[in-house]
This record gives C-alpha cells, sequence and structure tokens, in this order.
C-alpha cells in the first residue's frame, strides 16, 4: 500500500497543516477508542456499571504514567527528528527515531514488571484506599492491562516519527487497525465470554499489539524515509539520549501531573464524597480525552510543520503556522464550551444511563468544563515551546498550571465551603490562570521575535 508523504518545504501552510492534522484527528479519535469503548461497555455492565467505572478510574494513573513514559521518548524525540529533516540531515534524524524506539522497548518491559510486583499496594497507596469498594474491579482490570504495555508504548511512541516524515496517512492506518480491533473484541469478551472488566484489558491487549505490529513493520520497510534499527543498549549515543530526555521531559511531566491530579482528586472526592463521585469523576476525565482530542490534534498536527520550517529558517511561514493553529484551536473550544452548558446529560450518557450518576456528574460536568477556552491557549503555547525545543518555558507552564494550581487546589476548596465540587472548581481556575500566562509568554517571547526577523 503507498503511503503519501507530505512536502512541508512547500504548498499551502494551512493546507500542509490540514494534511497533517485530519490523519492525526481522525488517528487520535481512533487511540481514544482504546480506553472510551471500554468505559462505554463496562458502565452498562448489569447491577456493577457505575462501581466497574470508578474502578477503571483508580487505574487512570498507571495508565498516564505509561502514557509519561511513552511521550517522553515519542514527543520528545520526534520534533528534533523533523528538525534534522528540515536542514536536511537525514542520518542524524534516522538516529534520533532509532534511539527513541530502543528507549522504548526497554522502558515498557521495566514498567511493566514493577507495576505488575505492586499493583495491589499501589492501587489503595493511589486513592484505592478511599474507596475500598472499587478495588476488586480495579486489580482485575490492571493486571491484564499492564502486560500489553510494550506493545502501547511502541506504538504511541513510533507514532510521531512516522508523522515526522510526512506520512500522516500511516500514523493514522496503524491506530486505526488496533482501535477497530478493540471495538470487535470489547463486547465479545466482556458480555460474550462474560469476562466483565478483564474481558475489556484483555481486548485492549491485543488491539495494541495488532498497532505495535504495523508500526514496526512500516518503519523497518522500504516504504519509510527513515528505516527502524534497534541499537544495543550499550551503543546508544549519549548525546543523542539526553536531547530527546530534555525535550520529551515536557510532555512527561504533563502526564505525570496529569497522573497526580487524576490521584489527588480521587483521594479528595473519596473523602468529601463517596465512591460515586469517584465514578462521576471517571466519567468527566473520558470526556476531556474526548473533547480533548481535536484541539490536540489541531496543536500537534502544526507541530512537524512549524518545527521543520523553525530547522530551515523561515520566520513568515512560522507566524502564519501558530496564527493557523490558534484560529483553529479557538473554533472548536468556544464551540464545546456552548455544548456543555447547555446539554451535560448528553456526554455523560454516552457512559452510563444510572440516575444517580446523571444527578451528581451534570452540575460537575459544567463546572469542570467552564474554562474550557482557555484550554485552547495552553495547549497552543505549550506546542510552540516544545516545537522550538524551548523545554524550560514549557515545563514550568505545565508544572505551573497542575502542581503549583490544581493540586493544591483540589485539596484546599473543599475545606473552604466548596465541598465536593471544590474538586471541580480547581480545574478552570487553572485553565483561565495557567493557560493565559503559557499563551502570553509564548507571544512575547517567541513570535514578537519571529516579527522582527
Amino acid at each position: 500500500m503507498k503511503m503519501k508523504q507530505i512536502d512541508f518545504s512547500g504548498g499551502d501552510t494551512k493546507g500542509n497543516i490540514a494534511r497533517a492534522i485530519v490523519p492525526l484527528l481522525v488517528a487520535d479519535i481512533l487511540a481514544l477508542l482504546y480506553s472510551i469503548v471500554d468505559r462505554i461497555y463496562i458502565g452498562r455492565l448489569h447491577g456493577e456499571g457505575a462501581a466497574a467505572l470508578g474502578g477503571i478510574g483508580l487505574c487512570f494513573p498507571f495508565v498516564m504514567m505509561v502514557t509519561a513514559f511513552t511521550n517522553l521518548y515519542g514527543q520528545g524525540g520526534s520534533p528534533l527528528c523533523a528538525m534534522a529533516r528540515g536542514r536536511g540531515k537525514r542520518d542524524q534524524a534516522a538516529g534520533v527515531m532509532n534511539t527513541a524506539a530502543t528507549l522504548l522497548l526497554l522502558t515498557s518491559f521495566a514498567l511493566m514488571a514493577a507495576f505488575e510486583a505492586f499493583a495491589g499496594p499501589l492501587l489503595r497507596l493511589l486513592g484505592g484506599e478511599a474507596a475500598p469498594d472499587l478495588m476488586p474491579h480495579a486489580l482485575r482490570y490492571l493486571r491484564l492491562y499492564l502486560l500489553g504495555t510494550p506493545a502501547t508504548m511502541l506504538a504511541s511512541g513510533l507514532g510521531p516519527y512516522i508523522n515526522a516524515q510526512g506520512f500522516a496517512g500511516a500514523g493514522m492506518l496503524a491506530i486505526a487497525i488496533g482501535a477497530l480491533a478493540n471495538i470487535v473484541l470489547d463486547p465479545l469478551f466482556i458480555f460474550g465470554f462474560g469476562l466483565g472488566v478483564q474481558g475489556a484489558a484483555l481486548a485492549t491487549v491485543l488491539a495494541q499489539t495488532l498497532s505495535a505490529a504495523f508500526v514496526l513493520c512500516f518503519l523497518g520497510s522500504s516504504r519509510a524515509e527513515l528505516r527502524l534499527r534497534f541499537i544495543a543498549p550499550h551503543r546508544l549515543n549519549g548525546r543523542v539520549v539526553g536531547d530527546i530526555l530534555g525535550l520529551g521531559v515536557v510532555n512527561f511531566i504533563m502526564q505525570f501531573t496529569n497522573s497526580l491530579v487524576a490521584v489527588v482528586c480521587n483521594r479528595m472526592l473519596g473523602l468529601w464524597g463517596s465512591a460515586l463521585y469517584v465514578s462521576v469523576y471517571t466519567v468527566i476525565s473520558s470526556v476531556r480525552q474526548i473533547l480533548d482530542v481535536p484541539v490536540q490534534a489541531i496543536s500537534s498536527g502544526g507541530s512537524p510543520v512549524l518545527s521543520y520550517h523553525y530547522g530551515a529558517g523561515r520566520p513568515e511561514r512560522m507566524r502564519e503556522t501558530v496564527r493557523i493553529i490558534l484560529r483553529w484551536s479557538l473554533l472548536y473550544t468556544v464551540t464545546v464550551w456552548f455544548v456543555i452548558l447547555l446539554a451535560p446529560g448528553l456526554l455523560i450518557r454516552v457512559f452510563s444511563d444510572d440516575p444517580e450518576l446523571l444527578r451528581a456528574g451534570s452540575p460537575a460536568l459544567r463546572i469542570y468544563f467552564s474554562m474550557f477556552v482557555f484550554q485552547a491557549l495552553q495547549y497552543n503555547g505549550q506546542n510552540v515551546f516544545r516545537s522550538l525545543g524551548r523545554k524550560r518555558y514549557a515545563i514550568f507552564f505545565s508544572l505551573f498550571r497542575k502542581v503549583i494550581m490544581v493540586v493544591p487546589l483540589t485539596l484546599l476548596l473543599p475545606g473552604l465551603g466548596f465541598g465536593v465540587n471544590g474538586v471541580f472548581f480547581a480545574e478552570p481556575v487553572s485553565n483561565l490562570i495557567g493557560g493565559g500566562a503559557c499563551f502570553v509568554t509564548m507571544m512575547l517571547l517567541e513570535y514578537r521575535k519571529w516579527q522582527e526577523t
């Protein structure tokens, strides 16, 4: 099958961004189905759907940690790969990709072994202690899910390198193969074989394995511009490893802080509310994953274009890229904001028709997404910093919004008279202040400098 390559060096900037975004958006939506479809089916398990959803919610920190390490190597190296291509240094670009692939493989086995060995104690520490009724569901799901860690990290972590070469269609197909397999296998294993949450985990593992197989075959074939070759650990180039880690730590911290926020929220909701509110948070987190996909795809789709033009020394194309990404992001987030304010129940019913969940979840959803528009500013500001290798700013604003703002607010607001709603108020406050500060800083430090070039 012939995979068309996008030529970032020529053509219309808007067209190049769109050609990069559309396959990435489809791929991200399909990737989201890995976990979302699980929750949709699990939420409808007879007599235990809400509790099973809460149990999966307790597993979120583990899933986010796997994602954090995946992004450390995937998102950390792909801008370097794209910049090297922009400078015409193809061997250097291939070296970055192959180093990242080796790090992904080694880390995946280490994480799988560590999490499997300490799954029970870690689950209790990360929120299960405040909601013991959810622990059996969480353990049954997690132990099987972790077996797919190597496949998950290779499939997701190498995808950005396919996109960095301009093969957005191949990146989309890699995700589509696994996602469609998951859609078919989920109901079969969950209901047909009566495996419940274990069936959902097993379906995900098999689906991720199929995605990883496609990615490895494509990057190892002559169709790819840069060929995949794993490197013996003792032959890894320390400088390349350092460059990948230095830039990837931005995305690592973003996912790590997401994991930290999930832990704190689960514990506070268990203390100030009940296991029901842990399930509400699971639904809200799932809705957010769905709604974040387009704005993430817009910023991520523009990232290789921006990195390429930065490497090629084209400030006018860089300005144009940022303007286009910002307009599209704002249009989407404003539209979503109106939908949530008018009909929050529609989004909750995707996962559960439980009347108690709907009653508690509708006002919580409105609170949580009340400043969603500012999420576009956060993503675009951090994307520019990451795409240009400005890791210190990207790291700071990720820490500022999540660690400096969300975590303390989540701990403080419930005791200041907001009760359980205080947990949900922390997100919009951080979006408003953190997102605005990140974007304004990017405009002053980076965008204005391009105008002066």
